[in-house]
C-alpha cells in the first residue's frame, strides 16, 4: 500500500507527473510495434518451429513475443544487451577503451556512441542469419528485393528500439532498454494467466497446485527483493589533508558490496551457452546419434538429463557470477583509488593488505549471490518437469521484473526525496 500512496504523491508533481506519462507513451509505442508484422513471412511456420525450443524461447522471453510473431520487434533490444556486454569486456583488454572508460561523462558518450554502431552492425548481421538462414523456408519469396526488406525492417527495429530506450533514459523515469525488456515480460503475462486456466478448466492440473504455485512464487519474488536490495557496506574512512587554505577528508563512508553483483547476467550465459547443442539438434535428423545424446543427457526433458542440465546450471551460474563480478569490481583498483584520496578501511593497512581484504569479503558475498541465483534459475525447471502446470515462470525473467521494478522506483524516490516526501523502500 505505501508504494502505491508514494506513486499517488509523485503523480501530483507536475515534472514526475510528466516523466511517468512520457515513459509510459514510449512502452505502449514499444507493446503496439510488438503486434506490426515483417512482410513476406509465413508466422505460422515460425511458431512451430521455434515452439518449446531452447535458446528461441530465450529471445522470444526478451522480445515479449515478437520473435514468435516475427514483428518489427522481432531481434527485439538482444543486439544492445549483447554490443554493452562485448564492450565491457573489451575495455579491459584494450587500452583506449579503459582510458575513455575512466574519462567521465565524455569518455562514458563515446563508449556509448562505439555501442550504437556495434548494436547496429549486430542487429543486420542477426537478421541476415535469421532471414537467408535460420527462416528461409519460411520466406514467402526468396528473391534480392523481398529479403532485403524485411532484413532492413529487423535491423531498423533494433535501431528503433536502441532509440526509444535512450529517450525514456533522457525524458522519462527508470533504465530505457531495462523498461523496454520489463514490458516485453509483463506483456506475456495475460497469455500465462489465460493458459493456467485453460489447463485448469480442462482438469490437466487442481486449483490446489495453482495455489500452491502462486505461494511458492510470492516466496520466491520476496526472496528476490530482499537479495537484490542485499549488500556488505565496508567502512572507510578519509584523512584530513589541507589544500591551500581549505580542508578536505575527514568524513567516513562506506563501500556498497552488492550480494548480487552480476545481476542477472550470469543466467543468460549459463542458458545460453546449456542450450546451444540442443539448438544445433533441431537443425539435424532427429534420429542421429549426436541428436539423441544430447536430448538423453543433456536436454531439461530427458531423463537423466535433467539432472545433468540442472548440475551444469549451477556450476556454470557460480562461475559467470564470479567472473562478471570481477569484471565489474575490481578490488586493486578500488584499493589504489581509496589510497590515493588518503581513504582506509579502519584496522586494514592501505595497499595490498586492502585488496586482499576486499578480495575476502567480495568472494564471501559473491559466493552467497551465485548460490542465489543457481536456486532461482534451477527450480522453475525443475517444478515445470514434474509439475503439469506450465507457465510462463522463469527466474530470469523474475529477476527482471523485479529488478527493474526496484531501480525504478528508486529513481522516483530519489525524486520524492529532494521534495520532502517520504518513500516506502
Amino acid at each position: 500500500m505505501e508504494m502505491f500512496k508514494t506513486l499517488g504523491k509523485a503523480f501530483k508533481i507536475p515534472d514526475i507527473r510528466n516523466k511517468m506519462i512520457f515513459t509510459l507513451l514510449m512502452l505502449a509505442v514499444f507493446r503496439l510495434g510488438s503486434n506490426i508484422p515483417v512482410p513476406g513471412i509465413d508466422r505460422a511456420y515460425i511458431q512451430q518451429a521455434i515452439a518449446g525450443k531452447g535458446l528461441f524461447e530465450m529471445f522470444d522471453l526478451f522480445s515479449g513475443g515478437s520473435f514468435s510473431k516475427f514483428t518489427i520487434f522481432a531481434l527485439s533490444i538482444t543486439p544492445y544487451i549483447t554490443a554493452s556486454i562485448i564492450l565491457n569486456l573489451l575495455t579491459i583488454a584494450i587500452p583506449k577503451l579503459e582510458q575513455l572508460s575512466r574519462e567521465g561523462t565524455e569518455g562514458r558518450k563515446k563508449i556509448a556512441q562505439y555501442t550504437r554502431y556495434l548494436t547496429v552492425i549486430l542487429a543486420f548481421l542477426q537478421a541476415i542469419g535469421m532471414s537467408v538462414g535460420l527462416f528461409r523456408s519460411a520466406l514467402i519469396n526468396t528473391d534480392f528485393f523481398s529479403v532485403a526488406v524485411i532484413v532492413l525492417m529487423l535491423s531498423a527495429g533494433t535501431a528503433f528500439l536502441m532509440w526509444l530506450g535512450e529517450q525514456v533514459n533522457e525524458y522519462g523515469l527508470g533504465n530505457g532498454i531495462s523498461l523496454i525488456i520489463f514490458a516485453g515480460i509483463i506483456g506475456r503475462a495475460p497469455v500465462a494467466i489465460r493458459g493456467a486456466f485453460t489447463q485448469l478448466k480442462a482438469g490437466e492440473i487442481s486449483a490446489i497446485a495453482i495455489i500452491l504455485f502462486c505461494v511458492f512464487a510470492l516466496a520466491v519474488i520476496i526472496g528476490v527483493i530482499l537479495v537484490q536490495q542485499g549488500q556488505r557496506r565496508i567502512p572507510v574512512q578519509y584523512a584530513k589533508r589541507v589544500v591551500g587554505r581549505k580542508m578536505y577528508g575527514g568524513q567516513n563512508t562506506h563501500i556498497p558490496i552488492k550480494v548480487n553483483q552480476a545481476g542477472v547476467i550470469p543466467v543468460i550465459f549459463s542458458i545460453s551457452l546449456l542450450q546451444f547443442p540442443l539448438t544445433i539438434t533441431y537443425f539435424l535428423d532427429q534420429q542421429s546419434g549426436f541428436t539423441q545424446f544430447v536430448t538423453k543427457w543433456l536436454s531439461p526433458a530427458g531423463n537423466p538429463g535433467i539432472w545433468v542440465y540442472g548440475v551444469f546450471n549451477v556450476i556454470l551460474i557460480i562461475f559467470f557470477t564470479f567472473f562478471y563480478t570481477a569484471i565489474t569490481l575490481n578490488p586493486v583498483e578500488v584499493a589504489e583509488n581509496m589510497k590515493h584520496n588518503g581513504g582506509s578501511v579502519p584496522g586494514i593497512r592501505p595497499g595490498r593488505d586492502t585488496v586482499m581484504y576486499l578480495n575476502k569479503v567480495m568472494t564471501r558475498v559473491t559466493f552467497v549471490g551465485a548460490i542465489f541465483l543457481a536456486i532461482i534459475a534451477t527450480l522453475p525447471t525443475l517444478i515445470q518437469q514434474f509439475t503439469a502446470l506450465q507457465i510462463g515462470f522463469g527466474g530470469t525473467s523474475l529477476l527482471i521484473v523485479v529488478g527493474v521494478a526496484l531501480d525504478t522506483m528508486k529513481q522516483i524516490e530519489s525524486q520524492m526525496v529532494m521534495r520532502n516526501y517520504k518513500g516506502f523502500l
